[in-house]
């Protein structure tokens, strides 16, 4: 029973996991932008729902859709501020204009919130569900972060495959420039991509902090880190990949640290991810590129 109850809390922290990668594969499988920003993202959206229950007292409901709200057009004005204008520069210049963005919104957190750690009112109030006479108890958070994993998964792949916006997300993916010739709007889809990513980094963000109810500037550091570790062990561009490598890192992490080494389950974490590349480099469903020369 020891074991199954580690093995529930690995995967509810996976879909955490899964959620916040969602937002690293998708820009980076349409826009090729690896957005380090993206778990001080997270951070905002915990912050704003914080603020929104305990200095405006508005209801739970209302606080996470303000923080998805907040979020979205955040991850819109980094997009259009620091993003576009490195539309065709170099990876680097991408990668450090992130980093930047990334302590510029961690400093912004600290200068209006504080350093001090902030208690997390958690969202979820049902109670929890028990089976097994009582021997098994699924916390109710667990509960709602893996549904809302797979409804968030099965909405997007419906998205992507369904909708005209979606369709148009596949061509700039494959080809910015053939797509733009098609009449498909590049930037328009772009930010919609980052819209969408950065919502999902304020629903991840509540149900990370409702499960572990501690809040501080650098909260999103760690788990962003590690979401983008799984996009990478699932096959960065892949929505199956974000979702799997999420719940196998999760589950590799608690597993860890229940039966190896609390203090050493990152470090397990991360060899397991050098390992799988090794063998397969571009991830579990990640596809080879093949660079025209």
């Amino acid at each position: 029973m020891t074991f199954l109850t580690h093995l529930i809390n690995g995967i509810s922290l996976g879909s955490i996991y899964a959620i916040i990668a969602l937002g690293y594969t998708m820009v980076y499988g349409i826009a090729k932008m690896l957005n380090f920003a993206h778990g001080d993202v997270i951070m905002i959206g915990c912050y704003a729902v914080f603020m929104s229950m305990s200095s405006l007292a508005l209801p739970p409901a209302v606080s996470v859709v303000l923080a998805i709200v907040v979020c979205t057009v955040l991850g819109i004005v980094i997009e259009k501020v620091a993003y576009k204008p490195l539309r065709k520069a170099s990876p680097l210049a991408v990668l450090i204009t992130a980093i930047g963005v990334s302590y510029l919104l961690q400093n912004i957190a600290l200068l209006l919130f504080g350093a001090d750690s902030k208690s997390f009112q958690s969202i979820v109030a049902f109670p929890p569900l028990k089976l097994a006479g009582g021997n098994l108890i699924i916390p109710s958070v667990t509960i709602v972060t893996v549904i809302l994993c797979i409804v968030i998964v099965a909405a997007l792949l419906t998205f992507i495959k369904k909708t005209k916006a979606g369709q148009a997300m596949l061509a700039v993916s494959e080809d910015k420039e053939a797509a733009q010739l098609m009449g498909v709007n590049v930037n328009g889809t772009i930010s919609l991509t980052f819209a969408i990513g950065s919502g999902l980094a304020a629903v991840a963000g509540v149900l990370l902090c409702s499960a572990y109810p501690t809040l501080t500037p650098y909260t999103g550091s760690m788990p962003g880190i590690k979401a983008f570790t799984a996009a990478v062990f699932g096959g960065i561009g892949s929505i199956w990949g974000a979702f799997v490598g999420g719940i196998l890192l999760g589950v590799i992490e608690i597993l860890g640290r229940a039966y190896i080494s609390s203090q050493l389950s990152d470090a397990i974490v991360f060899a397991v991810l050098i390992l799988v590349l090794l063998v397969k480099p571009t991830g579990i469903f990640g596809k080879p590129i093949h660079e025209k020369v």
